[in-house]
Order: C-alpha cells, then structure tokens, then sequence
C-alpha cells in the first residue's frame, strides 16, 4: 500500500527558515541599546564641542557661549595653529596674535617619540627575553622588583631624573629629553615576557643543538616569531610618549626640543585681554590629536588582542 506523506505545516517551515540567531525584541534589550547610545554620545560630545570650537572666533564664543554650531564659522583658528594668518587677522578674531610654530614642534614631538619607542621596545625586548628564557640566580626577585615599579607614580622619578640630566649638561637637548624613556619600563617587560613565555621551547632547543647562543636564538628565532606583540608594543609606546607632558616640560627648555604638548601649553599661557584664544587652542589640540587618532584606527584591533594575551600566560 502506498504512503502518503503530508507536506509540513506553512507556519512550521517559516519558523524554520527564520534566522536562528536573531533575539526576540525585550524592554530589557532596548533599554540596554538605549544606555549605550547615551554613553556613546556623552563620551563624543567633548570631541564636538571641541571641534565645534575650533571653527568658531574667540570673540563670537564670549557673546554665545551656549550655542551648539560653530559661532561665526571661520578657519582662522587653524589658519593661527599653523602661522598662516597674520598679527592683525589674530587679533580681530579675539586671538593673541601669537601663533604656533606647528610643523617645528611636531618634528620635536616625532623624534621624541620615534627614539624613545625604538630604544625602550629594543632593550626591553632583551630584557624580557632573559627574565623569560635565562637561568640565573635572583631572577625572580629581580623580576618582581621591576613589577613593584609600575606602582611608582612618575612624579616621584621626575626629580631625579632632571637633577641627572642637569649635572650632565643636557638641559634642553634631544639626549635629555629621551634618555629616561630609552632603555626599557617594567610594562614593557612585563608584557612581551608573557609572550616569550608562550613560545614553544622545542625551536629554541634545536638551534640549542646546532651551535646557537643566546643572542642568536634571540635574533633569528624569537624575534621574528614576535613581530605581533613588537609592533603593539611599539604602537602603545608612541601613544604614550607622544601624550607626555611633564617631563619634556621640565628638560625641553628652548624652542628647538620643545615638543607639541608643551608648545600647546605656552599658546594657551599667551592670554589676550578679552580672555583665552580658545578656537586657536581647540584647534592645535584636534590637529596634535590627528596623528594618534590615525594610529589607533589603523591598529586599534591589534591592540585589544595583543593586550589580551598579556595576562593569559
């Protein structure tokens, strides 16, 4: 006898075509995507209120302080950051007719963070190599004493440091500047030693065998396995120095080491009589920023991940 089968129920196919993995709609999921956008526009709004700013004239900005558009939109205020407008021009849109010397202060802000990255990723490189894979006695008391540092707030070194860097006579030069950031920092080692700790020993073993000391091993095994780790390193490190004010505040002592952060602050100390020039300072900050910004869109997904081995090991 022939078997019929009857074709499954329209309502059940369509419930198995839907897409699984979609949620149903709650009060709880749009109350939750509800707090995220307040969260995304709080954490934004300074930024627009910056460049909001930056196209605005010092002088409209103290007669509409609560306008949400720019107040007589012009580009002045960059035209000044970059030495483009002239004395005249600055002053009639509410600025000091002082300007910043732009480009100057960026290439002493390069090189400052150039070198310092170079030289504290190279030697804590080492370092973290032979807290990693080295053998000798006191290792790991030495270890949690680099570990211990990282609770030492800066302020409490800045004073020795220059009182160093003042006795060697390199006030107001490049050496300086980057000779406390040079070497190596205890979350440098601390971060690609976690890496170094991860790698399979087997490698290093077998060219253990064919003759290879340490330092080779080093070179021609370890680090090229780490470019990864390296170049978050490197990334995180340019961020730093480049954000770091204090000390290139304290040794950069004439215009040709003067790095933009404090150039940003001497532009802000030059005050005219109706008050801060506070589009031309918005305006040098958002193009300071725009290196570190493009930095971190490039790699801002390396980061995060390299970040996540570093305490998994």
């Amino acid at each position: 006898m022939a078997t019929t089968i009857a074709p499954a129920p329209a309502t059940t196919a369509a419930r198995d075509a839907a897409p699984r993995g979609r949620k149903p709609f709650s009060p709880g999921r749009a109350l939750a995507w509800a707090v995220m956008i307040i969260i995304i526009l709080v954490t934004l709004f300074p930024f627009y209120w910056m460049l909001r700013t930056s196209f605005s004239t010092s002088k409209a900005l103290f007669l509409q302080p609560g306008s949400l558009g720019p107040v007589d939109a012009t580009l002045g205020a960059y035209k000044r950051v970059l030495g483009l407008s002239t004395t005249a021009e600055a002053q009639a849109q509410g600025g000091s007719g002082a300007s910043v010397d732009f480009f100057l202060y960026l290439r002493n802000s390069t090189i400052f963070a150039v070198v310092a990255t170079a030289g504290q990723v190279f030697f804590s490189a080492l370092a973290a190599y032979a807290f990693a894979r080295l053998r000798w006695p006191g290792r790991d008391i030495v270890f949690f004493a680099f570990l211990t540092a990282l609770m030492v707030p800066p302020i409490f070194t800045a004073l020795p440091n220059f009182i160093l860097i003042k006795n060697l006579g390199l006030l107001g030069t490049f050496p300086g500047l980057i000779a406390p950031y040079f070497f190596m920092t205890p979350f440098a080692i601390f971060f690609l030693r976690q890496f170094f700790l991860g790698i399979n020993r087997e490698v290093e073993e077998a060219a253990k065998l064919d003759g290879a000391g340490h330092l080779t091993m080093f070179f021609r095994i370890v680090l090229p396995m780490s470019w990864a780790p390296i170049t978050t390193l490197s990334i995180l490190t340019v961020i730093n120095m480049w954000n770091e004010y204090l000390w290139p505040l304290l040794v950069g002592t004439n215009e040709q080491t003067r790095v933009l952060n404090v150039a940003l602050g001497v532009f802000r100390s030059q005050t005219p009589q109706t008050g801060p020039d506070w589009a031309g300072l918005m305006a040098a900050v958002l193009i300071a920023a725009l290196p570190l910004l493009i930095v971190f869109l490039f790699f801002a997904r390396r980061i995060v991940n390299s970040i996540g081995f570093s305490g998994s090991k």
